[in-house]
């Protein structure tokens, strides 16, 4: 019983850390929404053909990867994909927040350019279809990017060791207690969503 409760205040503990750390992070949090509209926004207006096909290439290919996968291995596949970028973005964001601001806006402008190409093939109401899709990877994607961008600005306070342990400390505790979470769950929605759809 001891265990049990000891269990739950180490949860509980690192669980409220977590959510303190991200309300600190609530200006990093904005930046990051905001960059992902502005790719978001760019693909709309701009769309070079080297860059189309590149995107049509990358999309091909997952469907290619994916295309005999069972539910069970969807889910893991997008839960993998999911957990590789999220914690390469966040961990990387230590060179002055580059690939978090990176990741923003290309993952921003990859979405932009295919919610153009499904409205114009399915018609506005698809967005609606494609909503549950990111209802939990989008938030757990741009805790990961923010918290990634909050690491990589260590470099500009006074006390960088304390700063940069801190910091660390906080985006591990945030990708473990919620961001891990949040892409388990929407790894398992996807994963049902996308048969569902076919």
């Amino acid at each position: 019983m001891k265990k049990k409760k000891r269990e739950e205040g180490f949860f509980r503990k690192h669980y409220s850390l977590s959510w303190k750390y991200i309300k600190e992070s609530s200006v990093y949090i904005l930046l990051m929404i905001c960059l992902l509209l502005f790719g978001a926004f760019a693909a709309l207006l701009y769309q070079p053909p080297l860059l189309v096909e590149a995107i049509k290439a990358f999309m091909e290919s997952i469907l290619k990867d994916t295309s005999n996968f069972n539910v069970f291995e969807m889910m893991v596949y997008i839960l993998n994909n999911n957990l590789k970028n999220s914690f390469f973005a966040m961990i990387f964001g230590v060179i002055f927040g580059i690939m978090p601001i990176f990741t923003a806006l290309s993952n921003g402008y990859v979405l932009g350019f295919v919610a153009e190409k499904s409205v114009l093939v399915a018609g506005p109401s698809v967005l609606l279809r494609l909503l549950p899709h990111g209802i939990f990877e989008f938030p757990a994607i741009i805790l990961a990017l923010a918290t990634g961008i909050r690491l990589g600005l260590f470099w500009f306070s006074d006390n960088k060791k304390k700063e940069f342990v801190k910091r660390v400390e906080g985006s591990l505790r945030v990708f473990l207690f919620v961001i891990l979470p949040l892409l388990i769950i929407a790894a398992i929605i996807e994963g049902f969503l996308i048969f569902a759809l076919e």
